[in-house]
Order: structure tokens, then C-alpha cells, then sequence
């Protein structure tokens, strides 16, 4: 299929996964709105990429945000796909913390709030701009993914709140894409395992080689242009509708 003349949101596209998804599809055809909240990196990206590419600072749990990030989207063309890709920072907390302390309520709101709730504001807030689209040639309105993680499977300690909305994620796939069958929009996600983002290397290659110690094979750790490759698949195959698929390397997190 091509993205010749579509248009496709990308939440999270100034950065790691977000950013290698926005240049692959760009690469392919697309004009891509670039919703982010990194104002220099994405206005980079979209200068870089010129033609076809614009930034529009978009807080994915803010309504008129993201609508701002849709409406410009017109301005490229039809609007057809999405990819949520945001991420953000989180806590790193236990139910009983070793003081003794209970896990706090804030942050695991906090964690739930951008993860999870992000995710399904923007996951609503698209879809119902592509319901109002004409069916393509296929008999699509458009397609939908968003990011989970190995985490909402198998998360490590501490990483309850995280686990938790990555979880939600998971949960939210196949009915999300129940709900949006009636208006012939399909929904998939990704849930990617230890990923060489510009943010995890900020830990060196000591602490990479460890985490790729852990990986079966292969034994390094994903790109993110690996990535953005599985995201342009959920969106081209068309028979791809309501499944979670594993980016991991056989990968399976330990309880640590």
C-alpha cells in the first residue's frame, strides 16, 4: 500500500520510538503532524523533513490539544492513521517501599493519568475524526496503534504504576477495536521490550550491555527503527485488527 496523500498523527514524534516512526512514513509517503510537548527537537524534525511534515505542541490529556494536533492534520489532507507513541517519565516505586511506606497515591496516578488515560484521549479524540471520514477503496476508515510495553505483562518490581497503565494498554486493544468495527477503523498496538532510545542511552554502554545480557536473541537491544517498521505493518495490513504484538527478542523481564 502506499501513504501517498495521507495523512497520519504521530504522538510522541519528536523522540525514540515516535521520531523513527515519523521518518519512516514520512520515507513512504506520508505527511505526518508531529504531536508533541519538546518544542526544539520536534520543530527540528519537522524542519528536517520539510514538505509534508509539521510540529504542533500537543499535551496528549488536554481536548483542545489534541484537537489542534487533528485540525491541522486537515491542513495536510484526509487524515487515516495514528501512531501513540508518547512516553514521559514515571515512578520507580514498590506497593510497601523497604521504609515501609506505601506506594504513593500521586504517583501512580500520575503514571496511570499520562500512560493510560493519554493514550485513550488521544485514541477517542482520533477516532472520532476518522469515523467522519469516507471509507477508502479497502472499505477502511483508517487504522489506529498505540505503544504498551513487556511491562504490562510482566512488570518488574516497582514498576507497578507503570505496569499497570502499560496493562491498561493491552486491555484497551481488543475492545477498542470491537467498538471502532462498527465504523470501520482498526485497532492494533505494540508492546516493545528494551528499546536503544536516545533516553536509555543516556545510561552508557555498561549498563546497555547488561540489559542486552538478558535478551535471547537477538542479543542486543531493539532500534527504534525496528519499531517504527512493526507500526507501518499494523497499519498497512488490513486484515491486522485488535492484537498486541510482542517487540522483544524473546524477551521476558525477570521479577528484577
Amino acid at each position: 500500500m502506499s501513504f501517498e496523500g495521507e495523512v497520519v498523527l504521530v504522538t510522541g514524534g519528536a523522540g525514540g520510538l515516535g521520531a523513527a516512526t515519523v521518518r519512516k512514513l514520512h520515507a513512504e509517503g506520508a505527511a505526518v503532524v508531529i504531536a508533541d510537548v519538546n518544542d526544539a527537537p520536534a520543530q527540528k524534525l519537522a524542519d528536517e523533513l520539510g514538505n509534508k511534515a509539521v510540529y504542533v505542541r500537543t499535551d496528549v490529556l488536554d481536548d483542545d490539544s489534541v484537537n489542534a494536533a487533528l485540525a491541522k492534520a486537515d491542513e495536510l489532507g484526509t487524515l487515516r492513521y495514528a501512531v501513540i507513541a508518547h512516553g514521559g517519565t514515571g515512578v520507580l516505586e514498590k506497593v510497601v517501599n523497604r521504609d515501609g511506606t506505601p506506594h504513593t497515591s500521586k504517583g501512580f496516578t500520575d503514571t496511570l493519568s499520562l500512560y493510560l488515560v493519554g493514550t485513550f484521549n488521544v485514541l477517542r479524540l482520533t477516532a472520532a475524526k476518522l469515523a467522519a471520514q469516507d471509507k477508502k477503496a479497502n472499505g477502511e476508515r483508517g487504522a489506529i496503534v498505540m505503544t504498551s510495553s513487556i511491562a504490562g505483562y510482566e512488570g518488574q518490581m516497582g514498576q507497578s504504576a507503570y505496569s499497570a497503565a502499560k496493562g491498561g494498554v493491552i486491555s484497551l486493544t481488543l475492545t477498542g477495536a470491537r467498538d471502532l468495527s462498527s465504523v470501520a477503523i482498526r485497532l492494533n498496538s505494540i508492546a516493545p521490550g528494551t528499546m536503544r532510545t536516545p533516553l536509555l542511552e543516556m545510561l552508557g554502554d555498561e549498563a546497555l550491555d547488561k540489559f542486552a545480557a538478558n535478551i535471547p536473541f537477538p542479543k542486543r537491544l531493539g532500534s527504534p527503527d525496528e519499531f517504527a517498521g512493526l507500526a507501518q505493518y499494523l497499519l498497512e495490513n488490513t486484515y491486522m485488527n485488535g492484537e498486541v504484538v510482542r517487540i522483544d527478542g524473546a524477551q521476558r523481564f525477570a521479577p528484577r
